[in-house]
């Protein structure tokens, strides 16, 4: 005899919910949270720019309401085309000098076997805990009046002219592509070393030659890593401030991101051409993002490991092993010794002068000594650590969550990626631009603090901290957390005892990354610092502005020591993780 069934008169919360189609659980309530904090943080910026661009009106023109007037000004003039033309000559030409120079070392390191390679990774290491601003000036003395270039060429010619002249267009171009170089060799390595050596061979073995054998297959197999890279390495350079304002500035050479630091400094400020040009910017950038997107989306057609058959092998080349050994050691010098050794040189010298055995006699250590005993240097450093180390940890901490929700194709996952991805359409001085007007804007009293250059820095680098979580969650099989929820676990205990610890290498190599990049950004913290809230970017800025060379150049090696530490230790532990230095 079987029970009597009862029928319940009103559904229960849970029946109503699976009704509805709404599941209640854990992970819903980690990826509402997660994907309302993005929203809150990358949404207000692209709004506060287009509002700012429509609302502010010039200095003094009196008028309330929506406007265009900061557009029409911007495009009645031929600031803004001059501006465009050498944002995209300098880009154009620096992208070609980095790709030839950085592809080629990349080659010759992972798929040859010459001589001399740990130097190219020595290069690497130290460029990576240089900051820009340092490295511009190295360069500004180098070939800057009272250089080695131009000293020799009067010495040589008995004239009182110059033969370079940094503060042009090509100035810019080579510093930009020197700068370039060293993060075009990391991020094509991998296409290179990861290469199947066998359809080489069998090139060879069909009579072609070396060159036709690197130009058909090798080449053609890292296309998409060359091509992905050349684009990613043009956005930079478009976005690109410290070189545009030390040394195009000078020479009377403006581009798109000096002209919204100069719509900035004039006085009154003029907001509303800085939001205007900064969301004109930031639509080209997104432009430029669209196809760095299509390109990398398509790159698996280019496969060519493939099972057992993939064996990684040198290419053999002979006797011209030396002259691409040459090319490790010529690239070395110009990229590491010769900057180094400037700043060597600026910050042993009273004042800027040439490069002379008699000058010897007159090097002092006074500039050193007014670095490390000042108090000023240890805020200095302090506030940037300080601010550096916030930024990487608020942002890895958001992309971990981010990352494994986009990953698993969680409820919300791909708007999740997108948000966390969406601060990568920010120029640095364009976002820079929104997050001064937030901070003046808000209730809180954060303008001209750490806290504001803090949280922007976490908000520009959601993008870096989303590749290495999103890319170290996919070499994680969903097997080991399936079997975990088998066995009783919760969605967040499978993340913190099984996904969290397989992610560590690729957590810290985030974290480092995002530390050393943050700690020389110059573009956001420029905008933002206080008198007391100055980072060591800024006040190396202002240093060469009031023409203290000699102490800026200490500065600049002293803290690029202290960088280098950081940058060995990112070197190392992404070496662990195989994709690491893609995701880079």
């Amino acid at each position: 005899m079987t029970a009597p069934t009862t029928f319940n008169a009103e559904p229960s919360v849970a029946g109503r919910r699976q009704s509805l189609g709404f599941k209640f659980d854990a992970i819903t309530v980690v990826s509402t949270i997660i994907l309302l904090l993005l929203a809150v943080l990358v949404v207000p910026p692209v709004l506060i720019l287009i509002y700012g661009s429509f609302t502010v009106p010039p200095p003094g023109v009196e008028y309330s309401g929506a406007t265009i007037a900061n557009f029409v000004q911007i495009f009645e003039g031929r600031r803004l085309l001059a501006g465009l033309s050498n944002s995209i000559i300098v880009a154009t030409f620096a992208t070609t000098l980095a790709l030839v120079v950085g592809g080629t070392l990349a080659w010759l390191v992972e798929r040859t076997n010459v001589p001399f390679k740990k130097l190219a990774y020595l290069t690497c290491v130290v460029s990576l805990g240089t900051p820009y601003v340092v490295y511009a000036v190295s360069w500004l003395f180098l070939l800057g009046r009272v250089g080695p270039v131009n000293d020799l060429y009067r010495t040589l010619s008995g004239s009182s002219d110059i033969l370079f002249n940094i503060n042009s267009i090509t100035g810019m171009i080579l510093v930009q592509g020197f700068i370039w170089c060293p993060v075009v060799f990391l991020l094509i390595a991998p296409a290179f070393r990861n290469a199947n050596a066998d359809m080489e061979e069998a090139a060879r073995m069909c009579g072609a030659t070396v060159l036709e054998t690197i130009y058909k297959i090798s080449m053609k197999l890292a296309l998409p890593a060359v091509v992905a890279t050349a684009l990613l390495v043009f956005i930079g350079n478009i976005e690109a401030f410290d070189v545009p304002a030390l040394v195009g500035m000078p020479g009377g050479i403006n581009v798109l991101t000096t002209d919204i630091y100069e719509a900035i400094r004039l006085q009154p400020p003029n907001l509303g051409r800085a939001c205007a040009h900064s969301v004109l910017m930031m639509i080209m950038v997104g432009v430029l993002f669209w196809f760095y997107n299509r390109v990398a989306r398509n790159a698996d057609r280019f496969a060519s490991i493939t099972g057992k058959g993939y064996r990684p092998r040198a290419f053999d080349l002979g006797r011209a092993r030396w002259i691409g050994g040459a090319f490790i050691l010529v690239s070395f010098i110009i990229l590491l010794v010769l900057p180094l050794l400037a700043l060597l040189w600026s910050a042993l010298s009273p004042f800027p002068r040439p490069i002379r055995l008699a000058n010897l006699s007159k090097i002092t250590l006074s500039n050193f000594s007014n670095v490390l005993g000042s108090s000023d240097t240890l805020w200095l450093g302090l506030n940037t650590v300080l601010v550096a180390a916030g930024a990487a940890t608020a942002a890895m901490t958001i992309t971990v969550f981010a990352g494994w929700l986009s990953a698993r194709r969680s409820r919300g996952g791909a708007i999740i990626n997108q948000l966390a991805m969406a601060p990568f359409v920010f120029p640095g001085i364009v976002f820079g631009v929104a997050m001064m007007q937030i901070g003046l804007r808000v209730p809180v009293p954060i303008y001209g603090t750490l806290w504001l250059i803090c949280l922007a820095f976490s908000i520009r680098y959601l993008p870096l901290g989303m590749r290495y979580a999103f890319s170290g969650v996919l070499q994680i099989h969903r097997e080991l957390e399936e079997a975990a929820a088998v066995s009783g676990a919760t969605p967040l205990q499978r993340l913190r005892r099984i996904v969290a610890p397989l992610l560590s290498p690729a957590i810290i190599s985030g974290w480092l990354f995002i530390f050393l990049v943050a700690s020389k950004e110059l573009s956001i913290a420029v905008l933002l610092a206080g008198p007391r809230s100055q980072t060591i970017a800024v006040t190396m800025m202002e240093q060469w502005v009031n023409g203290q060379a000699g102490e800026l150049n200490a500065l600049g090696l002293v803290w690029t020591a202290i960088m280098t530490v950081f940058a060995a230790a990112f070197y190392v532990v992404s070496q662990r993780r195989p994709s690491s230095s893609q995701t880079a």
